[in-house]
């Protein structure tokens, strides 16, 4: 660059000699010299040399500024590729920076490359993290029981649609809300209780590990029973991460163990009375306490209608347990529901003239049939019958009737009598097993299964609906309505 400027600079004084020598050529060229004319002279030359000074001045700041621009261009270059130009100027100048700026690019590069790796990785991890967590949610709102998740500050992390519907609050909204402000929206303190459950068990989650406990919340109105297990959750470096608690309703399988509780008493009593019945009078025959023909006859008719009355007793149970498990084998066919009653009807009668009641025959004759099974059929009906002469008094009426209500495709059948009738508070309970009005219990002997038996048999198999109607003192109404035949 500099022999450069070297040779501009002496093509300049060329330039400027030769202009000088013109200058005075044309000084002199037209006789001697005067005072103006050498005034003039050095004016010219004055003025040339001003000019030429200039000129070489701004081209040599000209040529600074292009060497500045084209060293900051080489060094761009080098710090982008890190290797020198094969065009690029070779001023001395651009040595020195050449090989530090090689390693320190090579080393950014290298860290670069290594950032690169580790975006990749985190991007993968994060991809796998974001998996695992919708993965996780998909199953707690799978989990038909409530759960909720909270942090080591009781905020909530997740929770599922059971949770936030027995404590009513949005499962979306809430995350990284205080537990204790959305428990606390129940409609009961219960809400609260657990709350601060859940945060002693973040505060001695080096004591306690997990917890099980019973709820009892009130949901509308009604007071549900929840079980409740509170378990603290670790993370890789054993250390407290949060506390998961799930809430299982058990409301409905303590009704259960009550009934099963309460169905193995009732049927222990009701086994018991005839059992005890045939046993006493049994007793009395060996003792002897029978002297005449007479008094042994009455006393095995009584031992006879109590063994009856016991295999009626355990047909029943087994009847209605087949049909609550599914194991009852159901013959169905087309059947004529005037056939059944009418056979019915002769079987009741006897029972019905012992009481001097009236048992009269409203059927009318209907040509459609039902798809059932006959025998289910027959029993139900004569369920209903015999209950209508059991709780009728002497002198009153029972009538049984069939209809036929195409608009409704079906066919009704009712029996209808004078009897005592019942009480409103007992007619919720009426198909209840073992269940009997409190005041009727004097005026019939019975288990309480009949009605049970017969809803299962109508609406469990049949798919039809039970009719009831009563009125204390007047009579009770009992029928039902089966689909007809196609």
């Amino acid at each position: 660059m500099r022999a450069v400027e070297a040779r501009i600079t002496a093509l300049l004084l060329l330039a400027i000699g030769a202009v000088v020598g013109a200058t005075y050529w044309l000084a002199f060229r037209g006789g001697p010299l005067n005072g103006w004319d050498l005034l003039r002279g050095a004016m010219i030359v004055a003025g040339t040399s001003s000019c030429v000074a200039l000129g070489i001045v701004a081209l040599l700041h000209e040529m600074r500024r292009f060497r500045h621009q084209m060293l900051e261009q080489a060094r761009e270059w080098v710090l982008a590729t890190g290797a020198a130009p094969v065009n690029a100027p070779r001023d001395p100048e651009l040595k020195p920076f050449i090989t530090p700026l090689r390693d320190r690019i090579a080393e950014l590069t290298a860290k670069a490359e290594n950032l690169q790796v580790q975006k990749k990785n985190l991007e993968i991890q994060l991809r796998l993290a974001d998996a695992q967590r919708r993965q996780s949610q998909i199953m707690i709102h799978g989990i038909s029981d409530a759960v909720i998740i909270t942090d080591a500050f009781d905020e909530l992390l997740q929770s599922n649609q059971s949770a936030a519907s027995l404590f009513g609050f949005d499962e979306h909204d809430a995350v990284r809300k205080p537990i204790s402000q959305l428990l606390a929206g129940g409609s009961d303190k219960s809400g609260s209780r657990l709350a601060a459950d859940i945060s002693e068990m973040r505060q001695n989650y080096a004591r306690l590990n997990r917890r099980s406990s019973e709820y009892v919340f009130e949901i509308d109105g009604v007071q549900r029973t929840y079980s409740v297990t509170l378990s603290c959750v670790m993370d890789n470096a054993d250390q407290f991460s949060g506390v998961v608690t799930m809430l299982h309703d058990r409301t409905r399988e303590n009704e259960i163990n009550k009934m099963k509780t309460d169905f193995v008493s009732h049927v222990s009593h009701e086994l018991r009375t005839p059992l005890s019945s045939i046993k006493a009078y049994a007793e009395l025959l060996v003792d002897g306490e029978a002297a005449d023909d007479k008094t042994r006859l009455e006393f095995y008719h009584i031992i006879q209608a109590e063994a009856e009355r016991l295999s009626r007793l355990i047909d029943n149970i087994l009847n209605i347990s087949r049909i609550e498990s599914g194991m009852t084998k159901v013959t169905r066919k087309s059947v004529s529901l005037n056939e059944v009653l009418k056979q019915v009807l002769e079987v009741a009668m006897p029972s019905a003239r012992e009481k001097q009641i009236a048992l009269v025959d409203n059927t009318t004759q209907v040509f459609h049939t039902v798809d059932a099974d006959r025998d289910m059929i027959y029993q139900a009906a004569l369920n209903l019958l015999s209950n209508a002469i059991k709780y009728t008094p002497a002198g009153g009426t029972v009538r049984i009737s069939l209809a036929s209500d195409e608009a409704a495709n079906e066919l009704t059948v009712l029996v209808t009598d004078t009897g005592v009738g019942i009480p409103p508070d007992a007619m919720k309970h009426l198909f209840e097993k073992f269940f009997r009005v409190e005041q009727h219990k004097n005026m019939a002997k019975g288990s309480g299964l009949g009605l049970n038996l017969t809803r299962q048999i109508i609406e469990g198999i049949h798919k039809g609906r039970m009719i009831v109607s009563s009125e204390v003192g007047k009579g009770s109404t009992f029928g039902f309505a089966l689909p007809i035949a196609a």
